[in-house]
């Protein structure tokens, strides 16, 4: 019985730091998807379009995808790092729209978009496997 509760608490450690690191992660993901969405909205040149995609999108409707999903992953990690329990929900549901629009992303710029989607799934795991108790 003792040697459980120990193994719990050890879990329940990592889980705890797995959610500040999921909340520090939100809010970097979000700047990150920010600064993206800035970057299509202004035509960078740095920009590269492929040939033809079946999701694709003017890089300006991208762009606005980007930015707006961005601020609202950064206002959800900001409230995780306070403790606010919408945060949990509304972080897993953001990380996993994440997905979504970097899955979409992938012709855009492949290596991003994997990277994104590799954090995002930490995210999404730190935040569901934290027990607050």
């Amino acid at each position: 019985m003792t040697a459980n509760r120990a193994d719990n608490s050890v879990k329940q450690g990592f889980a705890a730091g797995g959610s500040i690191a999921a909340a520090v992660l939100l809010l970097t993901v979000g700047i990150l998807q920010v600064f993206q969405g800035i970057s299509a909205l202004a035509k960078d040149s740095v920009l590269i379009v492929g040939p033809e995609y079946t999701y694709a999108l003017n890089t300006t409707g991208w762009g606005w995808i980007h930015l707006i999903v961005g601020i609202l992953i950064a206002l959800t990690g900001f409230g995780l790092l306070t403790g606010a329990t919408w945060a949990r929900i509304a972080g897993i549901f953001l990380a996993a729209l994440s997905i979504i629009a970097n899955f979409m992303w992938l012709p855009y710029y492949p290596w991003w978009s994997i990277l994104i989607i590799a954090l995002d799934v930490v995210i999404i795991w730190a935040i569901a496997t934290w027990d607050n108790d």
